[in-house]
Order: structure tokens, then sequence, then C-alpha cells
């Protein structure tokens, strides 16, 4: 794959992640070609019929600034003991992300979780520490010229103590916990651009509900309580007001809400939501005042989302 579609590989742990980049722009290409050549290798090896996979690859935009990038390969690179009989199961890693932090673990758990982080042959984990040579299709030096800064001398001691050092003291979950769901990874502006990009696509078919949820209802109703100078609960129920389907509207179109979600943030029935939010447009037609505070919503919180 990397030299049939000119693919940068950065880091991997097979089947789970790849880090890679894509000069040309083929990421589609380059995975299809990749499951199917992988599903055909393992049918014919393992007398194996039918599909392999059972859903497309999800990708996930990386910010190219900083250190993210570094970030990511090392939360890849984590993988094979991220399991529950090294004591890092989901179950743990939740219970770590709501405050209640895991006792020391035993020496003899460490070294367990160590042997299998540097021993796993489907990770680029092993080349980038040193333990074995780098294949020449993995490209370590970009990664290892972000993040290992201190020891420019011995880029692979120092990622490999990086590394390490977590897994003897608890791999701290919560630096990496935000990039188990993220649709993209980088900093606040990276994915307000990005998300800006893939909305104004209109060709775009891939999670577009997903990109809409960066934005929440709470964003919406906060805009809109500001720009009336009123609580939401002061005026969300009050006859006459248009201030609730104005927030109705404009989070059904922000926010990658369904009628439902919104009827149970509202209080309102599935229909009473629909009503709501397709009022308020109608009425915006002929009622001039509605129809620039409904504008300045939008404006107000187009600017809260570049910030």
């Amino acid at each position: 794959m990397v030299e049939r579609y000119n693919i940068i590989l950065h880091s991997h742990v097979e089947l789970d992640h790849l880090l890679l980049e894509s000069p040309e722009g083929n990421v589609s290409r380059a995975m299809q070609w990749l499951n199917t050549s992988y599903s055909v290798w393992f049918n014919v090896k393992y007398d194996y019929v039918g599909a392999l996979f059972q859903d497309r690859f999800k990708s996930i935009p990386v910010d190219c600034e900083g250190s993210w990038a570094f970030e990511c390969a090392m939360y890849i690179h984590l993988n094979p003991v991220r399991i529950k009989a090294l004591g890092l199961g989901k179950d743990d890693r939740s219970r770590e992300k709501a405050g209640m932090l895991p006792e020391a673990p035993k020496p003899e758990l460490v070294l367990k979780r160590l042997e299998t982080l540097r021993k796993h042959r489907w990770s680029s984990y092993p080349a980038y520490a040193g333990y074995v040579e780098k294949p020449e299709w993995l490209h370590c030096d970009e990664l290892w010229r972000r993040g290992c800064v201190h020891k420019e001398d011995n880029p692979v001691k120092e990622y490999r103590e990086w590394l390490e050092d977590y897994l003897k003291q608890g791999v701290e979950e919560k630096r990496f916990s935000k990039m188990t769901a993220s649709v993209a990874i980088g900093s606040v502006a990276f994915i307000a651009k990005l998300r800006k990009e893939i909305l104004q696509d209109s060709g775009t078919k891939s999670n577009r509900r997903i990109w809409k949820r960066l934005l929440s209802f709470e964003e919406v109703v906060r805009v809109v309580e500001n720009v009336k100078g009123e609580s939401w609960d002061d005026f969300r129920e009050r006859r006459g007001d248009s201030g609730r389907d104005i927030v109705l509207s404009i989070a059904r179109s922000s926010c990658g809400l369904t009628l439902r979600e919104l009827g149970k943030r509202a209080d309102m029935s599935l229909d009473a939501v629909s009503k709501a939010a397709s009022r308020v447009n109608r009425r915006m037609a002929v009622d001039k005042e509605l129809k620039k505070l409904y504008d300045l919503s939008v404006l107000k919180l187009e600017e809260t989302v570049r910030k």
C-alpha cells in the first residue's frame, strides 16, 4: 500500500489503527486496496469464505501542527496492552476517566505489560523503541523529530522511555481519552476550520451528523439567551415568544440532533418540535425583527465556533 499509493505510514497496530499521511489525497483508494488484498490473502490462507471486515474504515483527521501526531502514535502503540487481562480494559479506563484512580499495579503486572508492548508482532512500536530493525516502509523520523526533543542524539531511547514510563506508573488514560471517539484530533482552531469545510461541502458523505454534533444544544441556548438578554427558563414557555422556536430551528440545522433528541432537551413532543422549527422559518419571511434576532443568533454562534 505504501509503495503503490505513495502513503507515508507513521505508526500502526494491526488491525486497530494506522497513522498515515497521504500527499496525494488518496486514503480511501489506498485503504480499499489494503482491505481487499488482506481479505483475499486471509481467506486463501485460512480457507475462509465471506467478508472479513464488517464496516468501512473510519478516518480521523489529525492536526499536523504541534505534538498531536506524536501523541496519536503513543496512543496507537498502547493498544496491545489496553486489555482487561493487563488491568487496562474498558471498565478500568472508565473508572479512571471518572476520577477513580486505580491502585498502583503490582510489579509482575507492570512487567507483563512491558513484555506485551515490546513483543507485539503487529505493531510499529518495537521499531520505534529500537527492539527490532525499522522496515523501509515505516516512517519514524517525523514523529521522533516532533516529540523527542530533549535527547536529539538518541530519539529511539527517548521514545522508549516516554511510553514505557507510562506503563510503569500506570497509563495516564486522561491524556488520550479524547481520541477514542474523536472525529478529528487537534487544536480548537484546527477542528473548527475542518468542521466548517466539511459542512460547506454538499458532496461530503461521511459522518456529517457527527461533525454537526460538535456544536452542542447548550451552546445554541446560551447564544440565544445572550442575544435576547433573557434566560432560557424565562422565555421557553412564554406565550407568543419566538425564542424557543429560534433555538430549536438553529439546533436542528447546526447540532445534528434528531427531532426526538431535540424534544428531550426542550421537554416537547416530537410533533411539537417539528412544528416549532418550521413555524419560525415561515414567520421570518414576514417578521423583520424576528429575522434580525435569528440572524444575529446565527452570527454569534459562528463567532463562538471560530474562537
